[in-house]
């Protein structure tokens, strides 16, 4: 009984992630079109979540001492570079394209596994990567010469890179602290002796919390915000014609589709499996398109649509046949940090550092 409210517990909380994220980038773009710079909505974004999870980050104060390179490489690149290049994207194409551009993240993971580090990997892993990619083609109408402002797709595919940095540094960040005994999950008495305790992944949300206090200082010195044009949040936005308080715009940002996100995200990977919470966390794009033909006006034709359900079935696929680097997790709990080991991210949220790709690191 109790597993049966868990997991249902978790399946709510996961839809209510994928709606979080999905909108994040909806509610950015009226921002944009409002006159603000990309990169100060996403400075507004990011410090302002930073300031939120502030008492999590002192509780957690730890990890600055433990995983300095694993806090860097989430600040950097799957808080600050996802959501810069994201939002950049969004300013010059539409939401639900840039988002599905960002699905070649597992499939760029699995080149760097196989490629870069030489390890094999599976063929429903190497399916789902041509299917990913066979589905970008139709997102992009490639055979129209790309439909889409060239600039903008190369921004949502700079996004796609930066979760995958985000990948590669996790991996390194799991080796290392306690790299002897880490290994392969065999409690105190692993490789390393009996000297060697397993090292402690992570708490998620404390990585979290200082990847977006990261971020908000690498995106300080970038975006200057002292140059913003501060009117604009104490006027009004436009959504498809109709007006919207820009303040309201910046919570909805804030508030929902980057703390409550990540929170909901971590925790619904707690009640449920990594695959059960990847194929809801997908969920994100169709809701992120859905929302930005609603609200936005922005139309998608027949084979984008088809396009981007074969994106999505190829990112999963991959992601669920991506390998394990050998150095362990580097979050405790079956899901990874921000990124959690099931969220097709902003955001943001995430790839598992586990060895499983979430597409959300911090999510757009």
């Amino acid at each position: 009984m109790h597993a049966t409210q868990g997991r249902s517990a978790g399946l709510g909380l996961a839809l209510v992630s994928a709606f979080a994220f999905g909108g994040s980038g909806v509610a950015a773009k009226p921002l944009i079109e409002a006159g603000l710079d990309p990169l100060h909505v996403v400075w507004l974004r990011v410090a302002g979540a930073a300031l939120v999870m502030l008492p999590v980050a002192w509780r957690h104060r730890n990890l600055v001492r433990e995983r300095p390179a694993l806090l860097a490489g989430f600040g950097l690149f799957a808080v600050a570079g996802v959501q810069a290049c994201y939002f950049a994207a969004i300013s010059r194409i539409p939401v639900g394209v840039a988002l599905l551009v960002e699905y070649l993240a597992p499939a760029l993971v699995l080149g760097w596994v196989r490629f870069v580090q030489r390890r094999p990997v599976t063929r429903a892993a190497a399916v789902g990567v041509v299917l990913a990619v066979g589905g970008l083609a139709c997102v992009v109408e490639v055979w129209a010469g790309l439909g889409f402002d060239a600039f903008g797709l190369l921004l949502a595919l700079g996004a796609a890179c930066c979760q995958v940095g985000y990948f590669v540094l996790s991996d390194h960040g799991g080796q290392g602290s306690g790299q002897g005994s880490q290994g392969s999950g065999q409690g105190s008495q692993g490789a390393g002796g009996p000297g060697a305790e397993r090292a402690e992944p992570p708490h998620p949300v404390g990585v979290i919390a200082y990847g977006l206090l990261g971020g908000a200082v690498v995106l300080t010195v970038v975006a200057r915000p002292w140059g913003m044009d501060w009117v604009v949040l104490g006027a009004s936005a436009a959504m498809n014609g109709h007006p919207v308080p820009a303040w309201l715009l910046l919570g909805w940002i804030v508030l929902l589709a980057t703390v409550l996100a990540y929170l909901t995200g971590v925790v619904s990977v707690r009640l449920l499996s990594p695959q059960v919470a990847g194929v809801v966390a997908c969920l994100e794009a169709v809701i992120a398109t859905v929302l930005a033909w609603v609200l936005l006006g922005e139309h998608l034709s027949a084979p984008q649509l088809v396009g981007g359900t074969v994106v999505l079935a190829g990112a999963f696929i991959a992601q669920s046949s991506a390998p394990r680097p050998p150095s362990g997790p580097v979050a405790s709990g079956p899901g990874a940090p921000g990124l959690p080991d099931g969220e097709c991210a902003d955001g943001d949220v995430s790839t598992g550092a586990g060895g499983g790709f979430s597409g959300r690191p911090a999510a757009p």
